[in-house]
């Protein structure tokens, strides 16, 4: 098949854009002809075989603004440069695609704020820019349950649209040796840029709590800036570690849980890499991967449980004594799952 992928930035700089970027060079592999249209390419070397068209970098502010002229940029191009016979996936809020998949929740969860927040040209723009992409789909992909049910929710008029959800995929990379935790400390693992949408102030609430019973544990954060953060632990005598944003994954190997009480998570990756690298998980039910969170590899709990809750839970995976079971996703996997939904697409018009 030939197919165009449309996303702004094309690299692995991101939770979209890893996804994206790995199910590009996985169609690519499995025998697909790829085309890429983007703002830039994130990396200095574009991948061998598939054609990166790169429209320029812009001005991202205001950001849907930007979103805007992006999609009109993307529109010119094909106009330009007609692509007969090429099936178009996109990423963005386009208007020109067959198939979309959403990475985030609607925008239009904005309705169920007061009406004087939704009062703006910015806030009409967005909902304008989703319905349109929703509209034009031939086929919705949501990348989590979550995401589906709210999109179902909000637009139930393209209810029909949406599929099974394919989710991400994840490397295999560092893998956590089996170890005991003693039993006054152990090292728990906060990771994410976005720290508060990700629960970080809850984090430390539940590990500070944790440090009653076991006074050497420590909270390592890796992702926020630390000027930003530090204030959080301005009652702790030592016990946390602010490791700034991460390149790499290496530390899942000196991480004995991860803790993810995010408050709103359309997916969250990073639980599916701290599994597969054998790190038990604690998130919350929000979670889009928390479907994929069994009882051998963690525990979810309610967003609105007690501190009690939580610290019981922490407490449960750091005395374990059952191995961890591993999780596999190949990004393979992802782009067979969509080679299914493009030749839905083709047979169905």
């Amino acid at each position: 098949m030939k197919i165009i992928q449309i996303v702004r930035r094309f690299g692995p700089v991101g939770g979209m854009e890893r996804y994206v970027w790995e199910t590009v060079l996985a169609l690519a592999r499995q025998g697909h002809e790829v085309q890429v249209i983007c703002e830039y390419c994130t990396e200095g070397r574009k991948p061998a075989g598939i054609q990166v068209h790169e429209l320029g970098k812009m001005v991202y502010r205001p950001r849907w603004l930007y979103y805007w002229r992006f999609g009109r940029r993307v529109r010119a191009w094909l106009k330009a440069n007609p692509q007969p016979g090429w099936l178009i996936h996109s990423h963005e809020r386009t208007g020109v695609h067959d198939v979309t998949t959403f990475h985030g929740p609607p925008f239009a969860s904005v309705r169920d704020r007061p009406w004087w927040k939704r009062i703006s040209l910015r806030v009409s723009v967005q909902l304008w820019m989703e319905r349109r992409e929703l509209r034009v789909a031939k086929v919705i992909v949501p990348n989590s349950r979550v995401i589906a049910q709210q999109l179902a929710h909000y637009y139930p008029e393209y209810a029909h649209k949406i599929t099974n959800p394919v989710v991400p995929g994840v490397l295999l990379g560092v893998v956590r040796a089996p170890r005991a935790v003693p039993s006054d400390g152990g090292v728990v693992g906060f990771v994410g840029y976005e720290w508060k949408r990700k629960g970080l102030p809850l984090a430390v609430e539940i590990v500070a709590q944790l440090r009653k019973q076991r006074p050497n544990l420590e909270l390592w954060v890796i992702g926020p800036k630390e000027d930003e953060v530090k204030y959080l632990f301005a009652d702790w005598q030592g016990g946390y570690r602010l490791m700034g944003w991460r390149n790499d994954n290496t530390y899942f190997s000196d991480i004995d849980v991860l803790l993810h009480p995010a408050k709103a998570e359309p997916y969250g990756m990073v639980i599916s890499e701290a599994m597969a690298a054998r790190v038990p998980v604690v998130v919350s039910d929000v979670c889009g991967a928390a479907e994929q969170v069994t009882a051998g590899r963690g525990e979810v709990i309610r967003l609105q449980a007690s501190i009690t809750e939580w610290v019981m839970a922490l407490d449960k995976l750091l005395t374990r004594k059952y191995p961890v079971t591993g999780f596999a996703r190949g990004w393979d996997m992802l782009a067979l799952e969509y080679a299914g939904a493009y030749r839905d697409v083709a047979r169905n018009g």
